[in-house]
């Protein structure tokens, strides 16, 4: 079970919820195309992720070029009341072929649904501290899980959330192994 405490931890939840329904790709070796989470529509697996979102713009906070025409987009770093920093974006195959997910991006996860983006970290230069995906009770990655194949043209949402910096820290770098590093600013 999942508890939510702030604004920031709600929509990690609710990524984490939409991210279960595309999960299963209906058995025809194809992934289930998806959109940025904008509006929960909280449909069953079967329903269409984009059913029910918003039109409105998504704030880009950084951009990053990963291998093959991926392309990692930053929405949001949020601190939130309980200590946390939610990081989330989307994952973009802007190649003509599908991507399999390289083992870098899952860091040392073990779990079994590695298949994630636990490899990300976030350093302040400024504290002189690098951080890493947290984990649960049970050793499993706060972040995205189930990434394994992103479709040529398909877009995938992820969060990885991590310790927050200090206050002080206005700025960070955020890394996903295979992508440039991308300078993020920090709110909330």
């Amino acid at each position: 079970m999942v508890k939510v405490r702030s604004g920031a931890g709600a929509a990690a939840a609710a990524m984490v919820l939409a991210l279960a329904g595309c999960g299963a790709d209906g058995g025809d070796g194809k992934a289930p195309a998806s959109s940025p989470p904008q509006a929960s529509s909280g449909g069953s697996q079967g329903s269409s992720p984009s059913a029910g979102q918003s039109t409105a713009p998504v704030e880009v906070i950084a951009t990053s070029a990963g291998p093959d025409g991926i392309v990692l987009t930053l929405n949001s770093a949020v601190r939130d009341q309980g200590g946390f920093l939610t990081v989330s974006g989307q994952i973009k195959n802007g190649g003509s072929a599908a991507f399999v997910q390289t083992a870098a991006w899952r860091g040392d996860e073990k779990s079994a649904s590695a298949a994630s983006v636990a490899g990300a970290t976030l350093t302040d230069k400024a504290g002189k501290k690098r951080y890493y995906v947290l984990r649960d009770t049970e050793s499993r990655c706060l972040c995205t899980v189930g990434i394994t194949r992103i479709g040529a043209g398909e877009t995938i949402p992820f969060f990885a959330q991590f310790p927050a910096p200090p206050a002080s820290s206005t700025e960070v770098e955020f890394n996903l192994p295979t992508f440039a590093t991308a300078t993020v600013k920090l709110s909330g």
